[in-house]
């Protein structure tokens, strides 16, 4: 799953450690995260969604179409 937590928190001058702060995870997992390394729970999705001030989950986290369809 692609992302676009990194376009969207560098527009908002926040760096990995304070997005990991916000949400409660550690750095390395924002880093995972923003590298397409690992797919999110729900929970850690809406939160980063929450945080980088978007009001849906779909508008960081990107589904390819074949996820879409499953």
């Amino acid at each position: 799953m692609e992302n676009k937590i990194t376009e969207y928190r560098n527009k908002l001058g926040i760096t990995q450690e304070e997005l990991a702060h916000f949400v409660g995870v550690t750095r390395q997992t924002i880093i995972s995260l923003e590298q397409n390394r690992y797919n999110p729970s729900l929970l850690l999705a809406h939160r980063i969604s929450q945080v980088l001030k978007r009001p849906h989950i779909e508008d960081v986290f990107l589904l390819d179409k074949l996820e879409k369809i499953f």
